[in-house]
């Protein structure tokens, strides 16, 4: 090896630390010199600026598809001193969670706990704890997070050996009828068959009368009002059978739902068993979250989610705007989808909202993207003040923002 060779001083540690003395004795002395002064020093790299002077975080209204604001009940929650995620007391707040979840999802489900992850991590849990190599599924996709599942089943098993991935797939903004989703089963015979309720990329409220749902899961940071990092799940019966007379492990330790219902207490054993660190002040956030929930009543926090949506839509379309979802009684009450109106570029739009007015809205995802804004919301900004703010900024941009002839 020759001085030439040896191009930095982090490549000579690193190919000193490796090799040892036959490097050694290949370098010059004065390399020798600078090697000794390099590992004799602490720190050969400064602390970086940035992070030697305070960050301030900018208030901003999250009124885009999530995450939403976060209350401060729920944020001082969060701040509450770290415990250890195997003390009695975390498994109490856990115990809180689960029933909390019940509650929200209207389900009596043993196996129901909160994901450490976002809503994500909740999707992977279903389907590569229900799936094995081979195995088919069918993916209803009407937005991206069918896409997305169905990425996510590919990549269960082998390159020989895959998960048979199918899909029925329906124009964004529209939903399948029963007929086609039976049709569509009886053809492929899957193990799983996914739909999304609230199809957040398109603003499609998915009916689900007359489907059997297994499985549930959400994320923590849209109506909850609880930061991302958490993410409620259920799981019938049916759904438990399948998972845990399995031939072949899941894909993921991680998400593996025979160490996580030991861990939340799901499996009626005595002893719970390490499994990884769960998030403890994401904990205390989503106890809070739900607690606001069951005070609120989940009767009442529909209902006014309802009505602000309804008293948006009517302002959207005083302002001439269009709405995406055609069909009224399939329009998502948390996630509004609005037609970019012709002539304007939508990124301006969402430029302008947030540079002028501190609000944050989005464009479109996946299928419904360069067509539609999307407004969230959920939770504590699901009020008529909050939708008073936003049309008043829309109106602002259609104003100011470039159009095109």
């Amino acid at each position: 090896m020759t001085q030439r060779t040896l191009l930095s001083r982090g490549a000579l540690l690193a190919q000193y630390i490796t090799l040892k003395s036959p490097l050694y004795a290949t370098i010059s002395p004065s390399l020798s010199q600078r090697l000794h002064r390099a590992m004799s020093s602490a720190t050969s790299i400064p602390p970086p600026a940035c992070l030697l002077k305070p960050y301030e975080v900018p208030h901003r209204y999250m009124f885009g598809p999530g995450p939403s604001d976060v209350p401060p009940r729920i944020l001082a929650a969060g701040g509450r001193p770290i415990i250890g995620h195997m003390h009695k007391e975390t498994f109490e707040i856990m115990e809180h969670i689960r029933q909390g979840i019940q509650y929200a999802f209207q389900t009596q489900n043993k196996m129901t706990i909160a994901m450490s992850g976002s809503g994500h991590t909740a999707m992977e849990c279903a389907i590569f704890n229900t799936v094995e190599p081979g195995e088919s599924v069918l993916m209803a996709v009407n937005g991206i997070w069918g896409e997305r599942a169905a990425e996510i089943a590919e990549r269960i098993g082998t390159h020989i050996l895959r998960a048979k991935v199918n899909t029925i797939v329906t124009a964004p903004g529209c939903c399948f009828s029963n007929d086609e989703i039976e049709q569509a089963l009886a053809k492929h015979k899957p193990v799983l068959f996914f739909l999304t309720h609230g199809e957040s990329s398109t603003g499609v409220a998915h009916p689900v009368d007359g489907i059997g749902i297994d499985i549930l899961y959400s994320g923590s940071q849209k109506v909850l009002n609880a930061p991302p990092g958490t993410a409620p799940i259920s799981f019938s019966e049916r759904a438990c059978n399948k998972m845990f007379n399995r031939k072949t492990k899941p894909v993921s330790y991680l998400l593996d739902m025979s160490w996580l219902a030991n861990y939340w207490g799901c499996d009626g054993k005595p002893t719970r068993m390490y499994h990884h660190t769960g998030p403890v002040s994401g904990f205390f956030s989503l106890r809070e979250s739900l607690a606001i929930l069951a005070e609120t009543g989940l009767e009442n926090s529909w209902k006014r989610h309802k009505e602000v949506a309804e008293y948006f839509h009517k302002g959207l379309e005083d302002l001439g705007l269009k709405l995406f979802v055609q069909d009224k009684n399939i329009r998502l009450p948390t996630v509004t989808t609005i037609v970019v109106p012709p002539g304007y570029d939508w990124k301006e739009i969402v430029a302008y909202v947030m540079k002028h007015h501190h609000i944050e809205i989005s464009g479109g995802l996946g299928p419904s993207a360069g067509m539609v804004l999307r407004v969230g919301l959920m939770g504590c900004n699901s009020t008529k003040a909050s939708v008073d703010m936003v049309l008043g900024a829309l109106g602002d941009a259609l104003k100011s923002c470039h159009k095109s002839k």
